[in-house]
């Protein structure tokens, strides 16, 4: 069986997988970082979003094998000392999550987003918000968390 090493959240791991082990698995099982979901399992839902390498990206669609070397962030990996990256507060205050399934991959994507794009308008966080799907919120709380956060993230 192949052996992976990635930092996952900070911190160097090991494990021996199958070559079919998606990156997914390997954080949930291997790891027992569950904050990452598994919801469709073909690519189209965004549950599974973590960031490798400073890029989301989805997770069930990424061989564990591919990500051997890499530097794995999950949403367990945003919180510092205690203290919610501010999209994780900035969904709190603003009640963008329901059942809360969703949420991980939609605040990682978040993330990424206001990486790349500081002050996205809100057709840019709807267009990027794409590929992860809500069923519970309608999106409008995710908007307006994403804005907030984009602004609290300004200064």
């Amino acid at each position: 069986m192949p052996t992976v090493s990635m930092t996952v959240n900070g911190r160097a791991v090991t494990g021996d997988v199958e070559g079919r082990t998606l990156l997914v698995q390997f954080l949930r099982e291997n790891l027992h970082l569950t904050g990452t979901h598994v919801g469709c399992d073909t690519s189209q839902c965004g549950a599974c979003v973590v960031h490798v390498d400073g890029e989301s990206v989805k997770s069930c669609t990424m061989l564990a094998l591919q990500a051997d070397g890499a530097e794995v962030t999950t949403i367990e990996g945003l919180a510092k000392n205690g203290d919610l990256h501010p999209v994780q507060a900035a969904f709190r205050e603003h009640h963008g999550l329901q059942c809360g399934f969703c949420t991980p991959g939609m605040v990682m994507s978040a993330v990424d987003l206001l990486k790349k794009n500081p002050n996205p308008d809100e057709g840019e966080i709807r267009e990027w918000l794409e590929g992860n799907i809500c069923r519970c919120t309608g999106y409008h709380n995710i908007v307006k968390a994403i804005q907030s956060a984009a602004a609290d993230m300004k200064g």
